[in-house]
């Protein structure tokens, strides 16, 4: 048996060996799609977990915002375990936006026991040495420079800074000057990026040491605040909390709980990691029915020529593994080329919000899935070659009835033309013999990539909705100004104020003054709803707005961490007495310096004032009318104020969410998966076209011995295509659509945004022109050869 095996082997190898190259390539680019989105979706899913695991997250950030805060108090409370103090405020580099400067740490503890960051180019800087920084990394990239390269801080004077605190505003500084290289590149939690930010460069705690007062000011009025690592981690945050209050005498601090935080980046992470995943079922169904029509393709043309050798005695195990020998082996070498070309894409995993979090990135080889795959897939190979081969062998195959299709039963009894009954035929019934024809691979074929497209591009229409309307994240302002900090403002707000609802292009203006309130649960940064003039529009997910100072409307992700619906009663305190305030409704509010859109509540005055004297930050949110430019109208109005009210007003353009680039970056992903459905459907579709014409050839030959035109010919193929694609079309553009807000709905929950039901208009008005074109196209080489038929030929062969 063995020689027998051998022998047919090389002389298979010598004459099908194009084939079975073909059969290898097509398993190794099936494997390293399948193997390295499911690495990639495991190396997401994970992402936050071994970031964490490596650089001593803090567990909250405290944010009194109060020059002179006792520090020592807090970082003896039993639940503290280490803290790490930062000023909020800071030193210029040239060439590199404000934004991508960070805080400096205020001591030895920041980036040594607690945020602890990854060094993942060059090495961590000396903390002893002000001419030394690091960078997040992005930062390269966003700026060009990298290790080895120098940046130049420039730092304000004492009375700078200390003007700065009144004024709200920072001339050029001209106090120290400092040169210093990048000597790594590093990351953790807080020293990381958000997806659409640009890189950080960070500081050596030894700038603060050296130059205290051009961070703090002559008069230390810059607020310092502080990163805390707890004994027992978020489980000691309610406990801490009540400390902090006892302590400190107030009641309403500002805690970051950064486990919210980290969840939020998980959900962004497993989102992406599911779309990958999918990405790779889809590449796996592709591959099951693309190499599954070519593996028995190559076992139907083994079988006739092993149904010879049968008749000299091999046994019908021999046929079957001689059969499979050329598939095995084909796939063994694909399998191999595929695990080395996972590994090699693997350097560019994970991909999206999952990159900017990654402690390790680079070429990375996950052998749990490498190895499995390994295994897996020439097993899976040779259980498809197995089973043509068996199936071709088996003497019983020549026997079974054909299956009878309905429709084309239907089509041949309200007699329709002869070649559309025959198409229909060819569409819809498998047949026997060597003409069998893979029909279900090429239904579910062309419903699966309808399917597929209409899902992604319904999803990708719901992001570019969302991306396009900053109000579906509750931003209603086009417009803000800052007014006043810490119960002092700045300039007369009601001249301000006044001034701004007057203008021809402003719709609403809103006084917000904010502060934050305790909760069983955490804090809440709380807003006056309060309008200048006409009613400032709100974003509401359900219920209403609050009337009476007793009520008020929560954030969705406050609601929730507050275990909180419309209807319920949650007991808030200011710095005021507490009060039990009724939850009316659920919306977003104004995305803050120390709150996000979806984190916070809106109060009337009334009842703002029943809680907090004074406020932490006093701004205000202005509407203009429909069609006016943003910035046009923020230009002139700082023009005319400055004539009008003797000083600009601080206007600026309305900060957009993180959420929205999140959004955005989540869309490629679906859209890919949609083109690779759309690949696996023109596939499949057209191998079923060729297939038919060629295992059908002698069914053909007799319709054209008895009368059937060239035309006719086509016309058979042009009616199979156009079928499938039909069916396609109906199960597909439904099952698309709702899949497609599936999908958006969930995105929308989780983010979490006012879900409007996307309509991907253009792609459902072409979906069935382009599905039959495509069709059609596709069946034009088929139909070619079917009317060339040289029908003499054929039927002597058969």
């Amino acid at each position: 048996m063995k020689t027998v095996l051998v022998t047919w082997s090389a002389l298979e190898l010598r004459r099908r060996w194009r084939s079975l190259v073909v059969l290898a390539l097509l398993v190794a680019f099936a494997t390293m799609t399948v193997l390295a989105a499911v690495a990639g979706a495991r190396r997401a899913d994970t992402a936050v977990e071994r970031l964490l695991a490596e650089t001593l997250p803090a567990d909250a950030v405290v944010l009194p915002n109060q020059p002179g805060f006792d520090w020592d108090a807090v970082r003896a409370l039993p639940q503290v375990e280490t803290l790490a103090e930062f000023p909020v405020s800071g030193f210029m580099v040239d060439g590199v936006d404000e934004d991508s400067v960070d805080f400096p740490a205020a001591g030895v503890e920041l980036m040594r026991t607690i945020e602890r960051p990854v060094v993942i180019e060059g090495r961590m800087l000396d903390f002893d040495r002000v001419d030394e920084v690091v960078v997040t990394p992005r930062f390269p990239h966003d700026y060009g420079k990298g290790v080895g390269d120098t940046v130049t801080l420039r730092l304000a004077t004492p009375e700078q800074m200390d003007a700065y605190q009144q004024e709200a505003t920072l001339d050029e500084p001209s106090g120290p000057v400092i040169r210093a290289r990048i000597v790594g590149v590093v990351r953790s939690g807080w020293f990381g990026e958000d997806v659409g930010s640009k890189g950080r460069v960070v500081a050596s705690p030894a700038v603060f040491e050296r130059h205290p007062a051009s961070i703090l000011g002559a008069k230390k009025s810059v607020y310092v605040n502080a990163m805390v690592r707890l004994r027992g981690g978020e489980s000691a945050l309610p406990a801490f909390r009540e400390e902090l209050a006892r302590v400190s005498g107030r009641s309403d601090i500002d805690v970051w709980n950064m486990a919210d935080k980290q969840r939020h980046a998980q959900k962004v992470n497993a989102f992406e990691a599911a779309c990958l995943l999918a990405f790779g079922l889809a590449a796996l169904a592709a591959a099951m029915v693309l190499i599954g029509q070519s593996v028995a393709r190559y076992t139907a043309a083994t079988a006739a020529d092993l149904r010879v050798i049968r008749g000299l005695g091999m046994t019908p195990r021999e046929a079957m593994l001689a059969a499979s020998a050329g598939p095995f082996a084909a796939a063994v070498a694909g399998a191999t080329l595929g695990v080395a070309g996972a590994v090699a894409v693997s350097y560019w995993m994970p991909i999206g919000a999952a990159a900017l979090i990654e402690p390790d990135p680079g070429a990375h080889a996950d052998w749990a899935v490498l190895g499995a795959g390994w295994v897996l897939a020439p097993l899976a190979v040779l259980a498809a070659a197995g089973a043509a081969a068996w199936f071709a062998l088996s003497p019983r195959r020549d026997r079974t009835s054909p299956r009878r299709s309905a429709v084309a039963v239907s089509a041949a009894r309200a007699g329709l033309p002869v070649p559309v009954v025959v198409g229909a035929r060819f569409a819809l019934e498998p047949g026997r013999g060597r003409s069998a024809v893979p029909v279900r691979p090429a239904i579910f074929g062309a419903v699966t990539g309808v399917l597929g497209v209409l899902a992604a591009l319904t999803f990708s229409a719901g992001v570019s909705d969302a991306a396009d309307n900053p109000a579906r994240f509750g931003q209603t302002h086009q417009l803000e100004t800052f007014l006043g900090l810490n119960g002092e403002d700045f300039a007369p707000t009601d001249k301000v104020l006044g001034y701004l609802a007057q203008d021809q292009d402003v719709a609403a203006v809103n006084d917000a003054r904010n502060a934050v309130a305790e909760a069983p649960g955490g804090s809440v940064a709380m807003y006056t709803l309060d309008p200048v003039g006409k009613p400032t529009p709100v974003v509401l997910t359900a219920g209403t707005l609050p009337t009476t100072g007793a009520e008020v409307v929560l954030a969705p992700t406050s609601a929730k961490r507050l275990g909180a619906e419309i209807g319920s009663t949650v007991r808030f305190t200011g710095n005021r007495e507490p009060h039990a305030l009724r939850v009316t409704g659920i919306g977003f509010v104004p995305l803050g310096s120390h709150n996000g859109y979806d984190e916070g509540g809106w109060l009337t005055t009334a009842g703002y004032d029943a809680l907090f004297t004074g406020f932490k930050f006093h701004t205000a949110q202005i509407t203009l009318r429909q069609g006016a430019d943003p910035d046009a109208v923020l230009a002139r109005l700082q023009k005319e104020s400055a004539a009008d009210l003797g000083q600009p007003i601080p206007l600026q353009l309305a900060t957009l969410p993180p959420q929205v680039a999140e959004i955005q970056d989540v869309r490629e992903l679906p859209i890919a998966l949609g083109a690779f459905l759309a690949l696996l459907a023109v596939g499949a579709v057209g191998h079923a076209l060729a297939t038919a014409v060629r295992r059908r050839r002698y069914e053909v030959a007799v319709l054209r011995a008895v009368g059937m035109t060239r035309t006719q010919s086509r016309v058979v193929v042009v009616t199979q295509a156009t079928l499938l694609a039909a069916i396609g079309l109906l199960f597909g553009v439904p099952l698309g659509l709702a899949l497609g807000r599936t999908l958006w709905r969930l995105v929308a929950e989780n983010t979490p945004l006012y879900y409007q039901p996307p309509l991907a208009f253009f792609a459902l008005l072409l979906a069935a022109p382009v599905a039959v074109l495509v069709a059609n196209l596709l069946a034009a080489w088929p139909g070619h050869r079917a009317a060339r038929l040289r029908i003499g030929s054929v039927l002597r062969t058969e």
